[in-house]
């Protein structure tokens, strides 16, 4: 199974811009830029979307968990902060702080947390962070 995020940028680092856009048509063509990412503009950037993809990633990971307990949340609410800071020779995230609320209707606590730490380490985003990466470029004219 593949999934495919795409982007364009045009310009420079910081006056151009970019797009970007998702195989299932989600995302298609939402503008981003230096200021959007690094500045106090509104709109998207790579870190927000990293965000909402482990929150997304991180839910459905804790309801699986979840269910093998027989415990079946009615709603789990995740956030996550995404940090990146700069670094030498650029920026780096640091860290991703997940705020997790969930409805179990006599839900054990114990076992929630338990649940809930499993599901950190499980999640395909939580581990990505520490993927290997490969790439494959070229120039085109």
């Amino acid at each position: 199974m593949k999934r495919i995020g795409s982007a364009v940028w045009n310009g420079g680092i910081k006056t151009g811009d970019g797009k970007v856009s998702t195989e299932s048509g989600v995302l298609d063509g939402v503008p981003y830029s230096f200021a959007k990412r690094f500045g106090e503009v509104k709109g998207s950037n790579p870190e927000e979307l990293i965000g909402a993809a482990h929150a997304a990633c991180f839910s459905m990971a804790l309801s699986g968990v979840l269910d093998a307990q027989e415990m079946t949340a009615e709603e789990i609410a995740t956030s996550a902060a995404v940090t990146v800071v700069p670094v030498e020779g650029g920026f780096a995230i640091t860290e991703v702080h997940l705020t997790v609320k969930a409805r179990i209707p006599g839900g054990d606590a114990a076992k929630f947390q338990a649940a809930a730490e499993q599901a950190k380490a499980g999640c395909p985003v939580s581990k990505v962070l520490n993927a290997k990466i490969t790439m494959e470029a070229s120039l085109v004219a």
